[in-house]
């Protein structure tokens, strides 16, 4: 099922309505962590590629926010990942994987993020949410 461009373009209203509390990041940042820990330290070990540790925030930020759009979408929290569901979004174009199954996900990733690295790794994760939530 993909998710409407309605679902996405609200919850990035939300977000961009609650950014002036400077809590909101925070929270939202930790609880990803905390309930997302392999998609976390996939996004970790990335920091480098990403440009360093504020970069892998901006990333699980991003993550974040994905998820959100898949529990508002499908009705249901997305189940924790694990490194095996990375490795099998890992496979093929996984640019047009999502182009396919959720296009205004993809749109949300081509509008928000610039760094090629970045995007490769939250269409991955962005993958294996739409593969958990099923």
């Amino acid at each position: 099922m993909k998710i409407k461009k309605e679902i996405v373009g609200a919850v990035v209203a939300e977000a961009s309505a609650k950014m002036s509390d400077p809590n909101y990041s925070a929270v939202l940042v930790g609880g990803f962590v905390q309930s997302q820990r392999d998609a976390a330290q996939y996004l970790s070990a990335h920091a480098t590629d990403f440009g360093g540790a504020e970069a892998v925030v901006n990333a699980i930020f991003h993550c974040a926010l994905i998820g959100l759009c898949f529990q508002r979408g499908y009705g249901r929290t997305v189940r924790r990942l694990t490194f095996d569901d990375l490795d099998a979004a890992s496979a093929g174009d996984r640019r047009a994987a999502l182009a396919a199954r959720q296009p205004y996900v993809l749109e949300y990733i081509d509008a928000n993020v610039d760094r090629a690295a970045m995007k490769d790794s939250l269409i991955l994760i962005a993958l294996a949410m739409e593969s958990a939530s099923r």
